[in-house]
């Protein structure tokens, strides 16, 4: 079927959709409209479905949901003639819709269905999985995303997304259902009354706040604190727990931000909720004028993910210094490793975990304590996956904590996902012990500094939207790994590290090793003196990321390497 054909297909069997309708109406005779929501389906990736939400088979919308859906129901039926499903959603645009609609998908089908009744973070489905002993979760969600996007995860029954093996399974399943015709739906109130969908009640909500609390390495520090923290949800998902476990907790003193406390997926006073921006915080320091809060934290719409600006030194307004994933995660893993050895709850074999995109500062630290670090693909799924393997192996307890870059952190095994909530009771545990000894997180992540190295990072992002762009993703990637270049920022290449291939070579003896990971299109060039650029066409957004280390003997050194990196890396991008 070709775009002209499934366009005027979509316009048939959507006159009960009026807003769908509408918009394909609208778009009449647009030909470049018309293309881009129709010139492919909306890819069931290995993280699930996310995009624009809108008309087409391009667009996230009760149809390609709905498709999904009964994709992945009859994989789970096929498994377990018996299975059920819990199900999350957020404060996006049509979440709680495509969330019904999912739901009522899984009720025809035969799945049994827990849903909870109102938004809640992505965390806290994983929680529900294992809890429940769920065969697999769907979370709807486009976690830090604009407004426009929304999105569906789907996980497997230990609470973690599904791995590469189980996605490619999936979307076999997903790839022979009909958006239109293959498709089993029921109403989600009838499926209630009939009990083929329960709600998930507040007992679960309980227990993940004490599994959370349970986390709390130095217990009674917070009750007993100071510390002064302005917080946000984003308009997002984070605002009760978050705050609820703070209190119990004892932190006295969390305000939050008016402007972005309750739900609004339309983000007003954050287009881009994404914690790891200094103008998601806009608000906040409006509302911090003329205070001296210790902290601000952030969580984005699904409260999987917190970032933090700290204040830059008590009793003074100068200001709040956003600090980046890579120093929150290793004053995390240096915070809990150190306090847990002094506390005696360490493991005699302690694990931690990070992203192969995440600062190398993680090695030194993790051998002081005398921990295994192990580095994994992109995606906290892979950290998951970590924590379910040492499950198996019966050393879950051996997991100590667990991160990556862009703000995703774990200190419990509670769930097999990133978790705001955890995180923002774990940093504030972790300001309010460095306030006792006089310093803010920033004199904390200086002192790292001057012990193991200036670990600098930085990330450049391009922007490559609808059909044009995914051409041009793929262009550059073909490019680089056509023609490897030998300098990058004045800087000889020494090797190269293909992940797809799951190849690394090194340039100047030609020998070739195996990179014992899953395939992902990722590129890293290692570079002379330890620095690295890592580029990866981002799965989550329609952007192409280039990662950009640099460890030298001074701040000012490491910032001029990362600034030459980024400088000729963009020329090589063409960009």
């Amino acid at each position: 079927m070709n775009v002209t054909e499934s366009y005027d297909l979509w316009r048939k069997m959507t006159a009960d959709e009026p807003d769908l309708k509408a918009e394909l109406d609208s778009i009449e005779g647009d030909e470049a409209a018309i293309y881009d929501r129709f010139f492919c389906g909306l890819d069931f990736g290995t993280g699930g479905l996310r995009g624009v939400i809108g008309a087409g088979a391009n667009r996230m919308n009760v149809f390609t949901v709905a498709c999904a859906t009964q994709g992945y129901a009859n994989y789970l039926l096929d498994k377990n003639p018996a299975a059920s499903v819990a199900i999350a959603y957020d404060s996006r645009i049509k979440s709680d819709v495509f969330a019904r609609t999912a739901a009522g998908v899984m009720a025809a089908s035969g799945v049994r269905v827990f849903i909870y009744p109102e938004l809640m973070p992505t965390p806290m489905l994983s929680f529900a999985v294992r809890t429940l002993k769920c065969d697999g979760g769907i979370v709807v969600t486009a976690s830090h995303n604009p407004a426009k996007y929304n999105g569906y995860k789907v996980y497997a029954p230990d609470g973690c997304q599904l791995l590469d093996d189980d996605s490619r399974r999936v979307i076999e399943y997903v790839e022979r259902v009909d958006v239109f015709g293959g498709v089993k739906r029921m109403d989600f109130d009838e499926a209630v009354n009939s009990g083929r969908i329960c709600y998930i009640g507040n007992e679960i909500n309980d227990a993940f706040y004490a599994a959370v609390e349970a986390c709390e390495i130095n217990k009674g520090l917070l009750s007993g604190t100071d510390l002064k923290v302005l917080y946000t949800p984003l308009n997002g998902t984070g605002n009760k727990p978050v705050r609820t476990v703070l209190g119990r907790l004892g932190l006295g003193c969390v305000d939050v931000v008016k402007a972005q406390e309750l739900p609004d997926g339309n983000f007003p006073t954050a287009p881009f909720p994404n914690p790891e921006i200094r103008e998601a915080f806009n608000a906040g320091f409006e509302q911090a004028a003329g205070k001296d809060y210790d902290l601000l934290i952030a969580t984005d719409p699904d409260a999987d993910r917190a970032g933090i600006a700290v204040g830059i030194a008590h009793g003074t307004k100068e200001g709040y210094k956003l600090m980046s994933g890579n120093e929150v995660g290793a004053l995390l893993m240096y915070y809990t490793l150190k306090q847990r050895r002094a506390q005696g709850t360490l493991p005699e074999n302690p694990v931690c975990v990070k992203t192969i995109v995440s600062t190398d500062m993680c090695f030194k630290i993790a051998a002081e304590f005398g921990a295994e670090l192990r580095e994994v693909l992109t995606g906290f799924k892979y950290i998951g996956e970590q924590i379910t393997m040492l499950h198996e192996q019966g050393r879950e307890s051996d997991f100590v904590m667990g991160f990556e870059e862009s703000y995703g952190y774990l200190t419990g095994t509670h769930v097999r996902e990133k978790d705001a909530v955890n995180a923002a009771s774990m940093i504030c545990e972790m300001a309010a012990w460095y306030k006792a000894q006089g310093k803010t997180l920033i004199d904390a992540v200086n002192e790292l500094y001057q012990a193991y190295g200036y670990y600098v990072q930085s990330q450049i992002s391009f922007t490559c939207e609808g059909a044009e762009g995914l051409g041009r993703m793929k262009d550059i990637m073909q490019s680089l790994r056509a023609d490897t270049p030998k300098t990058v920022g004045g800087l000889e290449v020494e090797s190269v590290a293909d992940y797809d291939a799951r190849k690394k070579t090194d340039l100047p003896s030609g020998t070739v090793s195996d990179i014992n990971l899953p395939r992902s299109n990722v590129l890293t060039f290692a570079l002379k003196g330890g620095a690295k650029a890592i580029v990866r066409p981002s799965g989550t957004e329609p952007k192409i990321k280039v990662y950009l280390m640099a460890n030298e003997s001074t701040p000012e050194g490491s910032e001029s390497v990362i600034g030459r990196i980024g400088e000729d890396m963009s020329r090589l991008m063409g960009f």
